[in-house]
């Protein structure tokens, strides 16, 4: 009795899979559709902080500040000043012309010029710009014993243990007395140096006049000394029109070799984010998205709770704790399935690759440095040569630069590069990924593939549905389709020459495979272990000897082939 029962196990356990692959199926289908709508909530969220009015509010305000051009000077700009005379030029020309509007373009008077200026009359300007400069200390840097006496003053780079906090010039006023900074604000990045808050700070006027004034007497006065290494012109404004309010920074360093170096900031941001009917909308966006968030990270919770070390196993767990998208619906389609088994399996070989091809890149990276640092732009430091080397492997390369700096080691470090590291290395990490994806395309062709695929359910569910309604024949044209194959197949070999009985042999073979493959590697009972019976391993016995009478059949018709071919070479 323990035998039989035994036996029917396998008949019995169907209905109860065919169950658990209907409840895995919705639920997975209802894990879709949840991950869907939050993706669409989070694709709203993501557009609805971008407003395509900030690129052309930076423009406008960008060509106006920059790209105006002193008067009598059409060459002097924001961008093209050198020296300290052209940036004089700038502030009491383009600077003052473009923060103070003072009428309309028939003279008339649009608003009251006490409360504020109107940039391009639609932007108002927010408070007054501020100006802030940060200088260093004399005697921060040791000078040569030889040239001590041509030289008694030293300035070196700005550090906050270098900078200058004494008063200088005309101390009774405020831009003459160094500020402390009374908040946390963030340091900045520029060319040459990182530069902290506070400084020397003079605030400009509501008047167009008295701020030229202000100009003319810090210009008289020397405000800007050999010990400056920076001066920043801060100012912020508001176009009602579009809600969008515009933050400008303006920056002027100069570095201990002399001249000046400029650079630019201008964001556009929505402060003010509830106003219109969409931003409301955007605002309950916002909200599903943190319910969301508090469910995902709750359903994480539960399963770490229950599968404690062994969810941490899974990579898919951890992407899901990283990004909670939809990823790990990637396994279920068999295209991305072989993306990521190919990933996964040739990670270790793409990590020892990635140390051999980082130490020959970094060291062709200080090579080039070294080598060029001081005459090529994008070379001018290490972080420049690395992504020059980036834009080098992608087609993107100023040889004529290299060569002029140095005509025998340019050449030399260009070809050799392009030869190590595009040819060579780039090529082997190719035949990584494509050995990789070969085994991995030959283990999916002999069946070894993911249980659950998503697009096979769904296109099984949608069959199921038309049959259930009488809108297709259950295989009836697949039916069809594989008698048409067998007969063609069939007809084929006999217009080469194969006589009736290996035909037929050849079909009841197939077909027995067919039967066998149907039986074995069905996705009904591949999940759950199932007893092999005598008579079931007697079948697969008979099945792998016919198999190697037909593999030395085919070997005896091959050995026949090649004498022939032999034969005829000799003739």
């Amino acid at each position: 009795m323990a035998e039989a029962s035994r036996w029917q196990q396998p008949g019995t356990s169907k209905p109860k899979l065919h169950y658990r692959k209907d409840v895995e199926i919705g639920t997975t289908l209802q894990e879709l559709l949840l991950y869907l709508i939050f993706l669409i909530n989070l694709c709203i969220l993501t557009f609805g902080m971008v407003n395509p009015h900030m690129y052309y509010l930076n423009k406008v305000m960008s060509s106006l500040f920059l790209d105006t051009s002193v008067a009598g000077d059409e060459r002097t700009n924001f961008k093209s000043i050198r020296s300290i005379t052209d940036f004089w030029k700038f502030m009491e020309g383009p600077l003052l012309e473009g923060l103070y509007w003072d009428s309309w373009y028939n003279n008339q008077n649009l608003y009251n010029l006490h409360n504020s200026s109107r940039i391009y009359y639609e932007n108002i300007l927010l408070g007054v710009p501020r100006v802030r400069q940060l200088k260093v200390r004399n005697n921060t840097c040791k000078v040569y014993s030889s040239f001590r006496s041509l030289m008694s003053e030293c300035y070196d780079t700005y550090t906050s243990k270098n900078e200058d906090l004494s008063e200088f010039g005309l101390s009774t006023d405020t831009e003459w007395k160094y500020s402390s900074s009374k908040t946390n604000s963030p340091l900045y990045w520029g060319y040459v140096g990182v530069y902290q808050d506070g400084g020397y700070i003079f605030t400009l006027s509501k008047s167009k006049s008295e701020t030229k004034t202000k100009f003319v007497d810090l210009r008289l006065n020397s405000w800007i000394t050999r010990g400056t290494r920076v001066i920043f012109i801060d100012f912020s404004l508001y176009n009602a029109n579009v809600n969008l309010f515009c933050i400008i920074r303006l920056v002027a360093e100069f570095p201990a070799t002399g001249g000046i170096l400029t650079s630019w900031q201008f964001y556009s941001v929505k402060l003010l984010r509830y106003v219109s009917y969409y931003d409301y909308f955007i605002a309950s966006c916002e909200i599903i998205f943190c319910i969301f968030l508090i469910v995902f990270t709750i359903q994480e919770a539960i399963k770490i709770k229950e599968y404690k070390f062994a969810y941490f196993k899974s990579i898919w767990n951890w992407l899901e704790l990283l990004l909670l998208l939809i990823f790990k619906f990637i396994s279920f389609n068999k295209t991305m399935s072989q993306l990521s088994s190919t990933l996964s399996r040739c990670i270790k070989d793409i990590v020892g690759f990635a140390i051999m091809f980082f130490i020959i890149f970094f060291a062709y990276a200080q090579l080039g440095f070294l080598v060029f640092g001081s005459q090529v732009d994008d070379f001018s430091t290490f972080q420049n040569s690395i992504f020059a080397q980036f834009r080098i492997v992608l087609g993107d390369f100023n040889f004529a630069g290299i060569q002029q700096a140095n005509w025998i080691l340019g050449p030399i470090y260009f070809i050799t590069f392009i030869f190590f590291v595009f040819f060579v290395l780039l090529n082997m990490f190719l035949a990584i990924i494509n050995d990789t994806y070969a085994e991995v395309k030959a283990d999916y062709a002999i069946g070894r593939r993911p249980d659950f695929e998503l697009g096979k359910m769904i296109k099984k569910g949608y069959n199921d549905a038309l049959e259930k309604l009488k809108l297709k024949k259950a295989g009836k044209d697949e039916d069809k389709k594989m008698r048409r194959t067998s007969e063609d197949l069939a007809e084929q070999a006999r217009r080469e020459g194969f006589d009736e009985n290996e035909i037929k042999r050849a079909e009841q073979m197939k077909k027995w495979k067919e039967r066998l493959e149907e039986k074995y590697y069905s996705a009904e009972i591949q999940d759950d272990y199932q007893p092999v019976t005598q008579q079931e391993f007697r079948e697969l016995f008979l099945y792998a000897v016919e198999l190697e009478k037909e593999l030395r059949y085919i070997s005896l018709k091959l050995n026949r082939v090649m004498r022939k071919f032999s034969a005829l070479q000799e003739k």
